[in-house]
């Protein structure tokens, strides 16, 4: 007969990976004290709607989340919601809450996520001036978005973009500012970007490359932009939208390795015995890809966070995901499947005009990522010719005549 497991797991994040590893340890045998903390009032919900249909008033709010309410109390899952976890002390193994409390724990999972850069200007703090990383966050803008009125967006990254198509959708007058000549050129380069520009402006919104905010203006709430380069831009709301920073205050001295996040193998190990991480704030070793990566978006904190939890209960299963996110902008859907800090080529199969169209990103001769707007046919031989990690011959790769799963090799 086996005996109850007596041990207690504490969970920092009750968001996706938090959740995610949740549910995966009870499914895979965890009998023992479970314990999820998060800062926000509600249970594990999914973020990418937050920028899209949940900001237009497309979803409902039960929609959002990864599990009815009773799961968690039929579960044994303990939740502590709406309170902020502090401090991690390695030696003792606890957990400090802002409370005064503190949680002990065996072993531990940080999925605490990322926390939006701020931007730093006066005028700032204006009622009428909005970040995006949070459901309240998503209905506080949700409200504003009266078709007619003005937006400025701070920042052409996804969520930014995503913001401006779902306010242009909805009616508003979008001006949106980028510090960068070309928005999104680290990540998808020159081409690429540009191309992502027109998709906007194409769709009416104005955007301004190689500016940002001098201040905000406005008696009481935010009435108007100064950009940059002098401009005046009128406006009833601002989104900023200029990314987010890992979230490690919690174990900053507490001997748990840092660099670009909490770095972690890919068993989702710390350097610290029995404390894992997981999501956003992970810095991980990806064996696909050979380098170490962190990696901000919806399938790799589901991912990682079950990976996670089958490796806190022994299973050593390395985390090896090609990473994949997607972004849906009017009537664009753009898919990114791999991994790319610099490229040798980018090769393009299909039209670019009619917006059908996927753009392959070499390194030597290899893949290494794949991005493919109103294509999702070509993801999954994408995924799989990097997974491969052999060479491909590049003018196949762009000739739309040979079909991508034939350069897959055989396994």
């Amino acid at each position: 007969m086996r005996l109850p497991d007596r041990s207690t797991y504490v969970i920092v994040g009750a968001n996706l990976a938090g959740g995610r590893a949740a549910e995966a340890l009870r499914n895979n045998g965890f009998d023992g004290r479970l314990v999820l903390i998060g800062a926000e009032p509600d249970p594990p919900y999914e973020r990418p709607p937050l920028s899209k249909e949940y900001l237009r008033g497309e979803q409902e709010r039960d929609k959002l989340f990864i599990a009815p309410p009773s799961f968690y109390e039929e579960n044994d899952i303990e939740l502590r919601l709406g309170v902020r976890a502090t401090r991690v002390d390695s030696k003792e193994r606890t957990v400090g809450l802002e409370t005064g409390e503190s949680v002990q724990f065996d072993k531990l999972l940080i999925a605490s996520g990322g926390r939006v850069r701020r931007l730093s200007v006066p005028g700032i703090d204006l009622e009428g001036v909005y970040y995006l990383r949070t459901m309240a966050d998503s209905e506080r803008i949700a409200a504003e978005l009266v078709s007619g009125r003005r937006l400025v967006v701070v920042g052409a990254g996804f969520i930014g973009a995503e913001v401006a198509a779902s306010a242009s959708m909805n009616g508003l007058e979008v001006t949106v500012l980028e510090i960068a000549e070309v928005p999104l050129g680290r990540a998808l380069g020159q081409e690429m970007g540009n191309i992502y520009a027109d998709i906007h402006r194409d769709h009416g919104v104005d955007l301004r490359l190689g500016q940002g905010v001098e201040r905000i203006e406005g008696t009481g709430r935010v009435e108007r932009v100064i950009a940059t380069a002098g401009a005046t831009i009128d406006c009833d709301l601002v989104v900023v939208g200029v990314g987010i920073e890992p979230e490690t205050s919690i174990v900053e001295g507490s001997g748990i390795e840092l660099n670009n996040g909490i770095v972690v193998d890919e068993y989702c190990q710390t350097n610290v015995e029995g404390i894992f991480a997981a999501g956003d704030v992970a810095n991980f070793y990806n064996p696909i890809l050979e380098e170490r990566i962190r990696v901000e978006h919806w399938a790799n904190a589901q991912n990682q966070g079950i990976a996670a939890a089958k490796n806190i209960l022994g299973q050593r299963q390395p985390y090896a995901e090609v990473p994949w996110f997607w972004s849906d902008q009017y009537e664009i859907n753009m898919q990114y499947v791999g991994h790319a800090s610099s490229w040798d080529e980018v090769l393009l199969r299909g039209s670019v005009p009619e917006r059908q169209f996927s753009a392959f990103y070499l390194k030597g001769s290899r893949l290494r990522a794949a991005m493919c707007v109103n294509r999702q046919r070509d993801i999954r031989p994408s995924r799989e010719l990097i997974r491969a990690r052999t060479p491909v011959d590049a003018k196949k790769l762009a000739d739309e005549d040979v079909d991508l799963r034939s350069l897959v090799p055989q396994r």
